[in-house]
């Protein structure tokens, strides 16, 4: 009985230390893992930069998730992930968290629609009208006779939150500020969602980053400006945010030497797809 009880002591011990540490879970042979949760923006630049990462560090693993920003800032901020990643500016709820913002890039958020759509140039207050459901039909906007077919991101979503913020999609009610957005859009979860139906959806519009946009899509010119990365680098075109890696107090040794790979050698990734700060 006396041997179970210490058995069970060590157990308990050795689950207090993990379950108190940074965060960081030791594996078979002394390999750390680090954890980066949040933005789909985000996920796929911090995964390829983690693959890079792992010929530097091989006793370092980083584990990627795309939850959305909202969730991965909340998990920073609860120290279920040692970093959070988020496309869009940190609300101030979020800073009085305690949260420490680190710029790995910036990134513009584009009005795309589908390839066989003859509309290339709208302006902003058109964009407005549009996601509101003022403007319904492609005819409006010198297009085909057709309903327009609005697709927005899902609720937590930084694109979106940025998105709306940035094109006065918002109204304030009772000290909160409340989506504008057209009751029957199309809510789609991810970049990649959005994607498989701007291509396969006629008549539809959306908003995508700028590191998603392909030749299967063409993207909107807003206010006489193409999003490309140099009218977002010299600022001529507006819609744009940052994206940002998100950490909480004193981070852990291997989290630390992910972040400054990030923010150093990562940026040649970074620059592939989006503005590197570098």
């Amino acid at each position: 009985m006396k041997k179970i009880v210490a058995g069970l002591c060590i157990l308990a011990m050795a689950f207090t230390v993990t379950a108190c540490g940074s965060g960081d879970t030791s594996e078979a042979g002394g390999k750390s893992t680090v954890s980066v949760v949040g933005s789909t923006t985000v996920q796929p630049v911090v995964q390829s930069i983690a693959d890079e990462f792992a010929s530097v560090e091989p006793d370092i693993s980083i584990e990627v998730q795309g939850v959305g920003s909202s969730a991965g800032i909340k998990a920073a901020i609860d120290g279920t992930a040692n970093i959070g990643a988020s496309s869009r500016e940190l609300k101030d709820s979020e800073k009085e968290a305690g949260v420490t913002e680190h710029i790995l890039a910036y990134d513009g958020i584009a009005v795309v629609v589908n390839k066989n759509n003859p509309v290339k140039e709208l302006d902003s207050e058109t964009v407005k009208k549009i996601f509101s459901g003022e403007i319904t039909n492609w005819k409006e906007v010198g297009g085909n006779d057709a309903d327009i077919i609005v697709i927005s991101r899902e609720s937590g979503s930084g694109t979106r939150d940025a998105f709306e913020e940035m094109t006065g999609l918002l109204e304030e009610v009772d000290g909160k500020k409340m989506p504008l957005l057209k009751e029957d859009a199309l809510i789609c979860e991810g970049n990649g969602s959005v994607k498989a139906n701007i291509e396969s959806k006629e008549n539809s519009i959306a908003y995508l980053s700028l590191g998603y946009v392909d030749d299967t899509m063409n993207a909107i010119t807003i206010d006489g400006v193409e999003p490309t990365v140099e009218t977002v680098k010299s600022g001529e075109y507006k819609i744009s945010r940052p994206l940002i890696l998100v950490t909480k107090g004193e981070v852990s040794e291997a989290t630390q030497k992910y972040l400054d790979y990030c923010l150093d050698e990562g940026q040649e990734i970074v620059s592939e797809s989006y503005i590197s700060i570098k």
